[in-house]
């Protein structure tokens, strides 16, 4: 018997090696696809809150002071002390107009004065001597009537005097204009050389604005519902209400307010009322004139759901989320929402505090697919999302 070798060239071994590689490989790559990891999703875990009924309404701001500064007297304008924009104290001295007319009208003013008081003075002294010679005979009775008109007319001379006096004093002081309260002031419309008086428009405005009002209009069936619920409230502060802003940037205001004023009568035509809330406003940030939203919510409250906006989707049948299960299951859950309150949505219907939903990531899973859960946190009013430290960071 003959025994054969068989030897493989340098180029057999390695074309059966490689056929070797590439059927362990088609071998095992199912097994591998089946030990695929499962996708990484961001998800919440929804809160609840104590959520009051709730209005909103288009309001406006306005000025808790304002004033119209004008020129009481006309004269040429020589100074100005302060700065356009900038705060002013009360009893600062803003305008001055020129006082070189009054000064010299209160100075023949006092002269003026000064005369007829010595014309009383003598007025009176006749008088009195008329009342010693009237009984001996000496002066007729004309005579004494004639000097007790003197006297009368000498008195009414000095109180006419007196009063021009005031007036000159007045109208002199009319010469410097001064802030009747602390505030902001407004542009200059008249500068230093021009010539003003009563007739001439606005010299500057002067507001105040901390805090600052907002005022709005409230159905008349709406307001008898606000009476009648708050029948024994002697004022419109007592009255028990959460009050809101939304500013136009559609960014929440911080502060918040309560009803100053409700008006005695309805709008006729409109049938409405006109109700008036105030806002601290220690910055400045808000200011009058702008058009707000007034958000007014009962201190009567239900336990209520909150939701990111970036968790919600729509489809045809409405909106919806993907909710994480125990399992880590993704499942499509349609909700009913309600009004939103800064990043978050109040949810009327279809989630329930402590459920999971996706709030990154939905474009890499579909519902019944399994997903690996990282829990992270919302903030509620900017939406930002970020790494959960601790369990209170969700809310």
């Amino acid at each position: 018997m003959v025994k054969r070798t068989i030897q493989f060239s340098s180029l057999g071994k390695i074309t059966v090696l490689g056929l070797l590689s590439l059927t362990l490989f088609a071998c095992g790559e199912p097994e591998q696809a089946k030990k695929a990891p499962a996708p990484a999703v961001s998800v919440y875990q929804i809160y609840t809150e104590q959520i009051g009924r709730h209005r909103e309404f288009v309001a406006r701001t306005e000025a808790f002071k304002e004033a119209n500064l004008r020129a009481r007297v006309e004269g040429e304008l020589i100074e100005r002390h302060f700065k356009e924009g900038s705060i002013v104290e009360q009893g600062q001295l803003l305008l001055k107009i020129d006082p070189a007319a009054y000064e010299a009208s209160l100075a023949q003013a006092k002269a003026d004065l000064a005369s007829k008081q010595s014309g009383e003075q003598n007025a009176i002294r006749n008088l009195k001597r008329a009342k010693d010679l009237i009984n001996d005979g000496y002066i007729s009775q004309s005579d004494f009537d004639r000097l007790t008109t003197e006297e009368s007319q000498a008195k009414a001379a000095v109180k006419a005097a007196e009063a021009a006096l005031k007036k000159s004093e007045l109208d002199l002081s009319y010469t410097t204009i001064t802030a009747p309260f602390t505030g902001h002031i407004g542009k200059v419309n008249y500068n230093v050389g021009n010539l003003v008086g009563p007739t001439s428009d606005v010299l500057a405005s002067l507001i105040l604005t901390d805090p600052i009002y907002v005022s709005f209009q409230v159905e008349e069936g709406l307001y008898l519902n606000y009476l009648q619920a708050n029948k024994n409230s002697s004022s419109p502060g007592e009255v028990k209400i959460d009050l809101s802003l939304r500013l136009p940037n559609d960014s929440e205001y911080s502060e918040k307010g309560k009803l100053d004023f409700a008006d005695t009568k309805i709008e006729q035509g409109m049938g409405t009322v006109e109700l008036r809330a105030s806002f601290a406003n220690p910055d400045g940030i808000i200011l009058p004139g702008l058009f707000v939203t007034l958000v007014t919510e009962s201190q009567n409250k239900s336990t209520m759901a909150l939701v990111p906006q970036a968790a919600v989707q729509a489809n045809q049948q409405g909106k919806f989320v993907l909710v994480v299960d125990e399992n880590n299951t993704v499942k499509q859950r349609h909700v009913t929402l309600g009004r939103r309150i800064n990043a978050m949505w109040l949810v009327k219907d279809g989630l329930d505090a402590g459920e999971r939903v996706i709030i990154e990531g939905l474009q890499k899973v579909r519902p019944g697919v399994q997903v690996q859960a990282i829990e992270k946190s919302v903030d509620a009013v900017t939406g930002t999302i970020s790494e959960q430290t601790t369990s209170t960071d969700s809310k």
